[in-house]
C-alpha cells in the first residue's frame, strides 16, 4: 500500500498574516537554515499578500515569492491515502472480487483514462450473484469473450476473443437434441459436454458460443462447422455445474457499478468538512481526486485516525490572532520571535526562541552563526533588508547593538550600501498610489488582544512627509468602516517619518483618542495625534496603549 504517509512530510515555515519584510525574509532564511542543518523538507510560506516593500526586496535579490497558505487545517492530503490503481470498467466480477480480497478492501474505483468512471463494492457483487437469475444477464452486460474465457480458466479455440456477447441467454444442454431445438435460440451460449451430436445441434441452431466442459477434445468437423456458422468454441477444465456457477462472474463491473452522483473528495478538502458526509454513507471507502478531477486513490473512515496534522514553524509572531488560519489545529514545532509573549497554545513542547532584538532576522542571523553555516550574499541581503525594515535603518528604539552589528556584517557579505538600499526600499514601501485605503491600512497590520478588547495597529514608514500626507488623507475617511469590518474595538494607524523620527497617528473607535491622550500625556482633540520620537509599534505605541487599557 502506498500512501502520502510514506513520503517525507513538509514543515511549513511561515510568518503572520499581513506579512512585512521581516516576516517574509525570516520564513525564507530560516527554512533555508533548517534544510542545510537538518535536511528534510522545510518550506517557506506566507500567510498573506506581500506589500510593496517586500516585493521590492524579493525582486532586488531575485528570490521567488513564498507559497501562499491560507489555512493549515488537516486536509485529505494529510491522510493515509490508499493508492490503488483505478480498474478498467471491463474488469470481470471474478477478478474484481479477487482484487478487493487481495488488497483487503471492499470498494474498487473504475476509471477511464485518469477520470473516475464508477464505484463497485463487494456488496454489489454479492447482490448481483445472489439475486440475478436472468439468463440474459451476460448479453445485457455486453460481456467480453475474453472475460468468459478467463473466468472459466478456459481457452477459445474457435472465434475472436476480442468480441463481446451482445444477445442470447445462457443455457445448459442437458436434454436430447430433439428437446434442445425447443430450448436453444440463435445467439445463445450453450454449456455442454463431449457428446458430438449435442455440440453439432447447438451449432446448427446458430448458438453464438458453445462451452465444452471437462477439457473434452473437440472434433475437427465440429470446429469446421462452428467456423462456418460463426459459433465460438470455448473449452474449460471445469464440469457443467462449476461452469454454470462461474459464468455470471465474467460480466464486467461496468454493468453493476454506481456511476451517477458519486461521492468523492479532493486532496485539498478539509477533513472536518468531509467527516459528516462520510458518516452518512453506506460504503466504507471513498475516491480521492486531484484538482484536475483525476483519480488518486481511496480513503476510508478509519484513515481519520492516522491523519497527520500539518507541521508548522512560526516566525515573527506568537499571537493566535496573527497566525495563519487553522494554526490551532496544526502541530507547531518551533516559534522564533522578537515580540511580547502572547504565546499560541500548543499540544506539546516546542522549541521557542524569543529575544528582545529589533528584528526576527537578527535572531536567525545569530542561528546561522551558531550552526556554523556560511551566509551567502542572497541570504545576507534578505536578512539585512528585514533588519533595516524593522529597525527603520537602525533608528528605531527597538534596535540594539546586536542588530546594528549584524546589519553591518550582512551588508559586507551582500556587498550593499545599506543606506542607499534602505532609501530605495522605504520609497517602494510608501509608493501606494494604486492601493485602496483598506489595502494601505492592512499592508503592515497586526491585531492584538488586550484584556477583553481587540485592537488593530497598522504602520507605514516613509522618508517623505509629502507621501505620508497623501496616505493620511486617503486612509482617514475609511478608518471607521475598517474598524467595524475587522471587528475591532479600536484601530490606530502610524504614519512614521523615518528622517524626522516621529509618527502621526490616525485612529477610530470609541475610546481611541482618550487612550492615546492617556498613554502619551496629551490633551489632543484632533483626529490626528503627533508623537515625536515614536517610531516603533512594538516597543513604543503598543506598550503604552496596553498599559493604559489595563489601568
Amino acid at each position: 500500500m502506498n500512501s502520502l504517509g510514506n513520503e517525507e512530510r513538509p514543515v511549513f515555515v511561515t510568518g503572520h498574516k499581513n506579512p512585512d519584510t521581516d516576516s517574509i525574509c525570516a520564513a525564507i532564511t530560516y527554512a533555508n537554515l533548517k534544510n542545510k542543518v537538518f535536511g528534510g523538507n522545510y518550506i517557506a510560506c506566507r500567510a498573506g499578500h506581500l506589500n510593496e516593500e517586500t516585493q521590492f526586496v524579493l525582486q532586488h535579490f531575485k528570490v521567488d515569492v513564498p507559497a501562499y497558505i491560507k489555512d493549515v487545517r488537516t486536509q485529505v492530503r494529510d491522510m493515509e491515502i490508499r493508492r490503488m490503481e483505478g480498474s478498467s470498467k471491463d474488469l470481470s466480477l471474478k477478478n474484481a472480487w479477487k482484487k478487493m480480497r487481495d488488497a483487503d478492501v471492499v470498494t474498487l474505483c473504475a476509471t477511464e483514462g485518469d477520470k473516475l468512471a464508477g464505484i463497485v463494492t463487494t456488496n454489489d457483487i454479492v447482490e448481483t450473484y445472489m439475486d440475478v437469475i436472468d439468463p440474459h444477464i451476460l448479453s445485457q452486460a455486453e460481456t467480453s469473450y475474453r472475460n468468459i474465457v478467463e473466468t472459466l480458466d478456459g481457452e477459445l479455440i474457435v472465434g475472436n476473443i476480442e468480441e463481446n456477447l451482445t444477445r442470447g441467454k445462457v443455457v445448459i444442454a442437458a436434454a436430447s437434441p430433439e428437446m434442445m431445438e425447443n430450448v436453444i435460440e440463435e445467439g445463445d451460449v450453450v454449456i455442454l459436454g463431449n457428446r458430438y451430436e449435442t455440440q453439432l445441434c447447438a451449432i446448427e441452431l446458430n448458438a453464438s458460443c458453445i462451452i465444452v466442459c471437462e477439457g473434452a477434445e473437440v472434433a475437427r468437423t465440429i470446429k469446421a462447422q462452428a467456423e462456418e456458422h460463426g459459433t465460438k468454441i470455448i473449452t474449460t477444465p471445469h464440469d457443467t455445474f462449476v461452469v454454470a456457477r462461474l459464468i455470471n462472474q465474467s460480466m464486467p463491473i461496468d454493468h453493476i457499478m454506481k456511476k451517477d452522483n458519486l461521492v468523492s473528495f479532493y486532496m485539498d478538502d478539509f477533513i472536518e468538512d468531509i467527516q459528516e458526509v462520510m458518516a452518512s454513507m453506506r460504503h466504507r471507502y471513498f475516491p480521492v481526486l486531484d484538482k484536475n478531477d483525476n483519480y488518486i486513490g481511496m480513503i476510508s473512515r478509519r484513515n481519520f485516525l492516522g491523519a497527520h496534522k500539518k507541521q508548522l514553524i512560526l516566525v515573527d509572531h506568537n499571537e493566535k490572532n496573527q497566525a495563519v488560519n487553522g494554526a490551532d489545529s496544526a502541530e507547531i514545532l518551533e516559534i522564533i520571535d522578537h515580540h511580547r509573549l502572547r504565546t499560541i497554545e500548543t499540544s506539546g513542547p516546542v522549541f521557542f526562541r524569543n529575544q528582545p532584538l529589533g528584528s526576527t532576522c537578527t535572531i536567525i542571523y545569530l542561528m546561522y552563526k551558531e550552526y556554523g553555516i556560511e551566509i551567502d550574499p542572497t541570504t545576507a541581503g534578505l536578512l539585512l533588508a528585514a533588519i533595516l525594515s524593522d529597525t527603520l535603518m537602525f533608528r528605531s528604539p527597538t534596535c540594539t547593538k546586536v542588530d546594528k552589528k549584524a546589519g553591518e556584517e550582512l551588508a559586507d557579505i551582500a556587498q550593499i550600501n545599506y543606506e542607499e538600499f534602505a532609501k530605495e526600499m522605504f520609497h517602494a514601501g510608501s509608493n501606494l498610489g494604486n492601493k485602496t485605503a483598506e489595502e494601505i491600512l492592512h499592508q503592515d497590520f497586526k491585531k492584538f488582544t488586550v484584556d477583553d478588547m481587540t485592537i488593530g495597529i497598522g504602520q507605514i514608514n516613509s522618508m517623505s512627509a509629502e507621501e505620508l500626507l497623501e496616505i493620511r488623507e486617503k486612509v482617514t475617511p475609511q478608518l471607521k468602516a475598517v474598524t467595524e469590518k475587522d471587528g475591532l474595538d479600536m484601530i490606530f494607524f502610524m504614519l512614521t517619518n523615518i528622517i524626522e523620527e516621529s509618527s502621526e497617528v490616525v485612529f477610530a473607535g470609541n475610546k481611541a483618542l482618550h487612550t492615546l491622550n492617556s498613554a502619551f500625556g496629551l490633551n489632543s482633540e484632533s483626529d490626528v495625534v503627533t508623537l515625536p520620537g515614536v517610531v516603533s509599534r512594538k516597543k513604543q505605541l503598543l506598550p503604552a496603549i496596553v498599559e493604559t487599557i489595563q489601568q
